[in-house]
């Protein structure tokens, strides 16, 4: 009889335990994150950023919450990767390209190699990162990467139609689009995205290199004229999606298995978003009156031929760093060429 009675105060002992350390469980405090973001909320890709951090709340039921932050408003572009190093932000949004000489590997993504769409320009960032998992991104947890579509020139007052009405135009560029612009016979000038409008509100730059989504995405069209369809050497630009490396392993496995499968969907959604943004800016523009001029093959071969050299000053600066430079670049372009078939 006392072993009977033992035991039923030990299991309800045991219930009520569990009753109480259940709630405690369900009402511990989520895990908070903070993410920065260059892109103002308005733009397509910061509002895919914020739909990525309400889908990993979701998926967490709420054991994860991630606070964004774009417009800048945490930490600056070209601050954005240090500060995920540093612990200023726990995940962060920007370009590689804001960072030039720091990313030297995956800047061979960026070459002026033709790009044709977002979407593939997206594909073959992913595949170079997955290919050579360059040490000069080791200090951070890469979440993924995605990149626009054809940077193409566009210009406030002249209309470029032959090489040599380049020559002497101020514009704006940033890491290896630096080095196209001056061998086309432009003068390179190195500023982020934010500080562009005004820019050429003003006449600091004469012209910039951009995809045409930057038209309504950055209101772009407002301050310029002509868009230059030179897509045989359209270059893209590589954004990247970070997080601290101390947070991402402080994290539970099955949440890292959570985020890890929405970083997978999301990396088309991007390369969609830069297409679908790039037909919205050609409307815009058209919208505002502005004109495309379309290139004609020879002249095309004659921009092909010039800026050849900057793969080739690629490949010597990245080699003396003791980078696999002419294995990247090739395989950049096989891959490159296979999505394009």
């Amino acid at each position: 009889m006392k072993k009977k009675i033992f035991l039923f105060f030990l299991v309800a002992a045991i219930g009520a335990a569990f009753m109480i350390v259940a709630p405690l469980q369900s009402q511990a405090a989520p895990i908070k994150l903070t993410y920065s973001n260059f892109f103002p909320p308005s733009h397509i890709q910061a509002k895919l950023a914020d739909s990525w951090c309400r889908e990993i709340e979701k998926r967490t039921d709420g054991r994860v919450k991630v606070e964004h932050y774009p417009g800048q408003t945490l930490t600056k572009a070209k601050q954005v990767y240090d500060g995920v190093v540093e612990g200023l932000s726990d995940i962060g949004f920007c370009l590689f390209g804001y960072n030039r000489g720091r990313f030297t590997l995956m800047e061979v993504v960026d070459l002026p190699l033709g790009y044709p769409t977002g979407k593939i320009a997206t594909m073959v960032a992913n595949d170079v990162y997955n290919k050579f998992k360059p040490k000069e991104l080791s200090d951070a947890q890469v979440m993924y990467l995605h990149a626009h579509g054809p940077g193409l020139l566009h210009t406030r007052k002249v209309a470029v139609k032959t090489l040599a009405d380049n020559k002497g135009l101020r514009i704006r560029s940033h890491g290896t689009t630096a080095k196209v612009v001056k061998a086309l016979g432009g003068t390179p000038v190195t500023m982020p995205m934010p500080e562009l409008y005004q820019a050429l509100q003003k006449g600091v730059v004469d012209g910039a290199l951009y995809p045409i989504e930057v038209n309504k995405g950055w209101r772009m069209a407002e301050v310029i004229a002509y868009c230059t369809l030179d897509l045989s050497i359209a270059n893209t630009s590589t954004f990247y999606v970070v997080m601290n490396k101390g947070k991402w392993a402080a994290l539970p496995a099955d949440i890292k298995k959570i985020i890890t499968q929405i970083n997978k969907e999301w990396i088309p959604k991007h390369g969609a978003a830069w297409d679908s943004s790039d037909e919205e800016g050609r409307k815009y523009m058209l919208a505002k009156g502005r004109k495309f001029i379309t290139l004609p093959d020879a002249e095309l071969a004659k921009w092909k031929k010039v800026i050849h050299p900057v793969l080739g000053e690629y490949v010597k600066a990245a080699k003396a760093k003791g980078l696999p430079a002419q294995e990247a670049l090739d395989y950049t372009v096989k891959v490159l060429s296979g999505y394009c078939k």
